[in-house]
């Protein structure tokens, strides 16, 4: 390990941790929240949607494997900061290129170690995610007053568009690597590897496109289906999103979003959008499918929640027919999907993706690919996948067709 210097974690109510620094010096601000993940670190902390916060992990011992080049999610850090408890002194894995702190110091991430961070968790569930700020080295010693200042003075996550800054700049394509069943357009909000993996897995030519699209260009590319990716910021700030997806349904192409683009499609489709107390971050999130009675444990990154009536199905305020939540937190009762009766298009709020798992959501790319093949026999056809989910269907994964498939797709969380 690089060595520390002191360094103190302030909240914007006042509160303050004092321990030592991890990875970078300096200061770092951002929206302090929690997550859960026993495992995992290296997909958190390169995973887009934490743009702009500081990330606390509540799991005592972090770094104990290392890095890879493999579990990347995207091409960097995308944290605003990072607090551990008790990062690890040693690297033990076969697959470790280097430490975690190495990659924090290599690209700039400030962090903080040695910090209580059970007494942070308890005072973030109770006060809510709040603006924040890492001070370490001669920062650390800076006059309180003075960083407080500094924090309550900094951007706070409401209202905040952060598109811009981690979609592609370019479009580029991932094509199928199973039996092609079409083509989808991602847009690119924040997208994870894993969801690219994941659509190519089942039979997908990938487009992976700009935020800043143009429909024209989107449609352009004749694409058999869209899907809205995972990303940071307050969805009331991307109207230009909502308004390309609004397009997107009304030509009735098929369509699938997931964290902020189920939030999109909820403001689509004219629900509104809030921002929870402190949000859902983990990989153990247990959330109720309400037409199969299912419940899945699942991966959550979100800080804004769609509200829509869940004594549905009710009609679309913007005139896309018959909508239903589909799928509910169990913790909060919070919106964790929806599910268009009258057009082809479904959202969840979590990640079916989730490379680190759980995988209890992973069939959610098999019914999409289901929808699309639906969809080439008939629209009536493809709104029945996801309406009677219960149902069943002819359609086949590659899991399903072979299980030497099925295997390797669960090992790599696809």
């Amino acid at each position: 390990m690089a060595p520390t210097s002191p360094a103190v974690f302030v909240l914007e109510d006042g509160r303050r941790f004092r321990g030592r620094s991890y990875g970078a010096v300096g200061r770092a601000f951002g929206e302090a929240v929690f997550t859960t993940g026993m495992t995992g670190y290296q997909e958190t902390i390169t995973d887009p949607s934490y743009a702009g916060q500081i990330v606390a992990q509540t799991a005592p011992h972090i770094g104990n494997t290392g890095v890879n080049d493999e579990d990347q999610e995207s091409s960097r850090i995308w944290v605003a900061g990072y607090v551990v408890r008790d990062p690890s002194r040693v690297v033990s894995n076969h697959r470790a290129k280097r430490s975690l702190d190495e990659d924090l110091v290599e690209q700039g991430i400030v962090g903080i170690s040695g910090i209580d961070t059970r007494a942070l968790t308890r005072h973030l569930r109770d006060r809510g995610a709040m603006r924040s700020a890492i001070f370490s080295g001669p920062d650390a010693e800076l006059d309180p007053a003075e960083q407080l200042a500094m924090v309550t003075s900094s951007q706070g996550m409401s209202g905040l568009n952060l598109s811009a800054e981690v979609s592609t700049n370019e479009t580029y394509t991932v094509d199928a690597t199973a039996e092609r069943i079409g083509s989808v357009a991602i847009l690119d909000l924040g997208i994870k590897s894993a969801t690219i993996h994941a659509l190519a897995a089942r039979g997908f030519d990938v487009h992976v496109v700009p935020e800043s699209i143009t429909a024209d260009d989107l449609f352009a590319l004749e694409p058999t289906a869209v899907f809205y990716s995972n990303g940071p910021g307050d969805p009331e700030a991307s109207e230009p999103h909502v308004e390309l997806l609004r397009q997107v349904l009304t030509r009735g192409v098929p369509f699938f979003g997931i964290c902020f683009g189920n939030q999109l499609l909820g403001r689509a489709l004219g629900f509104g959008t809030y921002k929870l107390p402190f949000g859902h971050r983990g990989i153990n999130q247990p959330v109720l499918d309400r037409r199969t009675g299912r419940v899945e444990i699942t991966a959550h990154n979100h800080g804004f929640a769609v509200d829509a009536p869940l004594d549905g199905p009710v009609d679309s305020p913007n005139g896309f027919g018959r909508v239903e939540v589909s799928h509910v937190g169990l913790n909060d009762q919070v919106v964790e999907g929806l599910a268009c009766l009258d057009i082809p298009a479904f959202s969840v709020q979590y990640h079916p993706e989730a490379a680190a798992g759980p995988h209890d959501s992973a069939y959610l790319f098999d019914r999409f690919a289901e929808m699309v093949v639906a969809h080439g026999e008939s629209r009536a056809a493809a709104i029945e996948v996801e309406a009677d989910p219960a149902a069943g269907s002819a359609y086949q994964s590659p899991a399903d067709r072979s299980p030497t498939e099925g295997a390797r797709l669960a090992g790599e969380g696809v």
